[in-house]
């Protein structure tokens, strides 16, 4: 193999590793609660993934994982491991992370009340070194992909509806410039037209600005509506993966988490029957 096509051929490999790749994790807290039993996935470099499970799956635990959070909650990876960008990300504490490019939105979406809207904005950035002209510059781009933002932005964000904040925790981790955004539960509590926009919106910073999400999510229909592939977890393992489109047809997602099944709506305990879920899980 010659110079220029070994050069290709290593730049190809670069564009296909993941960007995230999580491998056969356990996480214990406080030294006795198994919460995570062998999780093992994988975020393509500019990719959309979505995680999906009821509440309780192990989702944000997963996402906890990743950002090398679990410590303050007293928990802790035991087994296995995790790489963003090819680096462990126990070797990073959180902040560290942020700075290699890796950040999370947390569920419940967390914005300093107090604070106006362009303040929590710009407590993103605290990790740049890159001077305030350029944060400057990506205000104003957080601002085009948010305008209802703009027209806050002197308003205290405690006072703001609920869809705004989620576009200010949104905005808010997109001015520390990231690669890849874990996105917890971006839906929740929100109408379903706002919950359309919000994912507008992922789909527009993915396609745009080339950032790679991870969607942890309970409203299976709308993730996999806009991820390209997904895993679906249960009881803090995954049950099964695949791509989007396939797994919106499989019939087990439409019983378990579309409450459909052949085309007409199924009952709660339909939906949960033993044998249905001992097929999947078998």
């Amino acid at each position: 193999m010659n110079a220029p096509t070994a050069a290709r051929a290593t730049l190809e490999d670069a564009a296909a590793a993941p960007i995230l790749l999580v491998n056969n994790i356990e996480v214990i807290y406080d030294h006795v609660i198994l919460v995570l039993k062998g999780v093992s996935l994988s975020v393509p470099k500019g990719g959309i993934v979505a995680l999906l499970g009821a509440n309780g799956a192990g989702k944000t635990t997963t996402l906890k994982a990743i950002s090398n959070l679990l410590s303050a909650e007293r928990g802790e990876v035991t087994k296995g491991g995790i790489e963003f960008k090819n680096e462990a990300v126990h070797a990073r504490s959180p902040n560290e992370l942020v700075r290699r490019g890796c950040i999370q939105v947390m569920e419940g979406r967390h914005c300093f009340g107090h604070l106006t809207v362009e303040e929590n904005l710009l407590t993103g950035a605290y990790t740049r070194r890159d001077g305030r002209a350029a944060i400057k510059a990506d205000l104003e781009k957080v601002y085009s992909f948010f305008p209802r933002l703009r027209e806050r932005r002197l308003s205290q964000a405690g006072y703001t509806s609920g869809g705004e904040q989620q576009m200010v925790a949104i905005g808010r981790a997109l001015m520390s410039k990231p690669e890849m955004i874990l996105l917890d539960e971006p839906s929740m509590g929100l109408a379903p037209q706002i919950v359309e926009e919000i994912f507008e919106i992922v789909k527009t910073l993915n396609t745009n600005e080339g950032v790679s999400f991870l969607l942890a999510e309970q409203n299976t229909n709308m993730a996999l509506k806009y991820a390209t592939y997904g895993y679906i977890m249960e009881s803090g393992r995954i049950v099964l993966d695949g791509d989007a489109a396939a797994l919106r047809d499989n019939e087990d997602v439409k019983e378990f988490y579309l409450g459909m099944s052949s085309g007409e709506r199924k009952s709660f305990k339909e939906v949960k029957h033993y044998k249905r879920r001992k097929r999947w899980l078998a």
